[in-house]
């Protein structure tokens, strides 16, 4: 039976820190062990169990083992296709990795490996993997599901291979055309298969959780907006091309997560949830089958788009956390990425998802080439302020980075802003675009952003919050990560 390998191979960097990649549309390093749990990959094997063929999850990023161990249990397992998820700063490590592994089977014999592999870098930059490296088949686009049992059918039953796939022939690199998404329909997948997919992996080590065990879901491809000219998955779900599941197909996820596993919150990891008919159609049935009494739900959502009807969905979904972009406290910022978002909306936004007992996650950035010290600093006095008055809970902050494919690195590279194509540096340990700030001065204004924020009132809101042990946990486990994720910024 052909064998397929969705794998993970573990990545360190010199500290010592593991690569927070899986899924994940900013990459980072990470010291807290937050794991995402890669909700494509693993409809992509589910996909592929399915049509009956034998599917190895090996995820030994969130399983934390050593390479050499990976290495060996690959070695033994044999499979006859490995397809892996890679980014920007560590396409040079997988491509070392293919390396080795190509060697290995040529040594062993009997052994024709065949590795795949796919996300928003090789989407961006197909051909470079190809002569980098001895991979064998890059998938652009972000339908890897469809598209790697597409793959496999060429590859085991002779099926024409779709657009989107870039491989060599005849000792040329070729592609199958320019990756298509909307004849993918989202309602003809089966739900995920966790037990294949070791859901188990994922369900406590993930800051977005406030009960464990917790998982994902996806409820859209990818975001409605979907313009962002920061965002790396604008290079693999632009945002003409949004689907959503229907609503019944979100339900029976979640379903199974919560009768089956015991699942107490899950996060949905659209880029953006579906909001309007779609959220009230969701809301409607959650409350019917009784879920909301059961499982708290998480999503990322826009300042810009939900309405106070909305919320009053949110609510009766019993969806508690919304993760948003802030990005910015200047509006010429927030139009120069094109964020179709007033700074107006934002406190706005933020009040109607208090009035409806939703928690607010923040994320911002710093390092825009554009933005003086003092751009920064209002950045960062505008999280504070929200912080202070009790309309955010939790943050996130980093530096900025262009990945290949943006619309922002193809500015930064018309304008001249990129210091490097070092691939291995984006990673946010450092400013790549060119700024009046320094990368030290970067790190400080985000660190301090972290520092600031534990103030004696924020303290003491959290406090009078407490309703049950499981809050007390959660709150002592985020005070843990954040003052770890201080150390990312020394």
């Amino acid at each position: 039976m052909f064998k397929i390998a969705i794998s993970y191979p573990p990545i360190t960097n010199k500290k010592g820190n593991t690569a927070f990649l899986s899924q994940n549309r900013q990459f980072q390093w990470t010291n807290t062990g937050n794991v995402i749990y890669p909700i494509i990959p693993a409809y992509a094997a589910t996909l592929l169990s399915k049509n009956n063929y034998q599917v190895i999850w090996d995820d030994a990023i969130a399983e934390n083992i050593s390479y050499q161990d990976w290495l060996r249990r690959i070695i033994k397992n044999k499979p006859n296709l490995i397809a892996i998820e890679t980014k920007t700063p560590v396409i040079k490590q997988h491509w070392q990795i293919i390396k080795d592994l190509k060697q290995k089977s040529l040594k062993i014999g009997n052994w024709k490996l065949i590795i795949v592999l796919y996300g928003d870098h090789v989407t961006a930059l197909p051909a470079e993997s190809l002569n980098k490296s001895p991979v064998d088949y890059i998938i652009t686009g972000g339908d890897y599901d469809f598209m790697l049992l597409n793959l496999t059918n060429h590859l085991f039953r002779g099926d024409k291979l779709e657009p989107g796939f870039w491989y060599r022939q005849n000792n040329k690199i070729v592609n199958s055309g320019k990756f298509a998404l909307k004849h993918h329909n989202p309602d003809d997948l089966s739900i995920i298969d966790r037990k294949l997919t070791k859901w188990h992996l994922y369900s406590k080590n993930n800051s977005n959780y406030k009960y464990t065990p917790g998982s994902y879901i996806m409820s859209g491809r990818d975001c409605w907006w979907g313009k962002c000219t920061f965002c790396s998955w604008t290079t693999l779900f632009p945002g003409s091309q949004f689907r959503s599941f229907l609503p019944q197909h979100s339900i029976y996820e979640i379903s199974n997560l919560v009768n089956n596993f015991g699942v107490r919150e899950i996060f949905d990891d659209s880029g953006t949830l579906p909001i309007g008919d779609w959220l009230k159609d969701f809301a409607q049935l959650m409350d019917k089958c009784g879920l909301n009494k059961q499982v708290r739900l998480g999503a990322n959502m826009r300042f810009s788009g939900p309405t106070e009807a909305d919320f009053i969905n949110m609510q009766k979904a019993n969806i508690q956390f919304l993760l948003y972009g802030l990005e910015s406290a200047n509006q010429i910022t927030l139009d120069k990425i094109n964020k179709n978002l007033n700074l107006n909306q934002i406190e706005t936004t933020l009040k109607l998802a208090k009035k409806y007992n939703i928690d607010n996650h923040l994320t911002v950035m710093i390092g825009y080439p554009w933005e003086s010290k003092q751009d920064a600093q209002n950045t960062i006095d505008l999280a504070k302020y929200f912080f202070k008055i009790g309309l955010a809970d939790s943050i996130q902050a980093t530096i900025i980075i262009p990945y290949p494919g943006t619309p922002l690195f193809d500015q930064a590279k018309k304008n001249n802003w990129l210091k490097t194509q070092d691939w291995s540096k984006y990673d946010m340990g450092q400013a790549i675009l060119s700024s009046p700030l320094t990368t030290s001065q970067q790190k400080q204004l985000v660190k301090s952003i972290y520092q600031n924020i534990f103030t004696p009132k924020f303290i003491f809101n959290k406090l009078t919050s407490i309703r049950s042990a499981n809050d007390i946990k959660f709150f002592g486990k985020y005070a843990i990560k954040y003052l770890r994720k201080l150390k990312d910024f020394d």
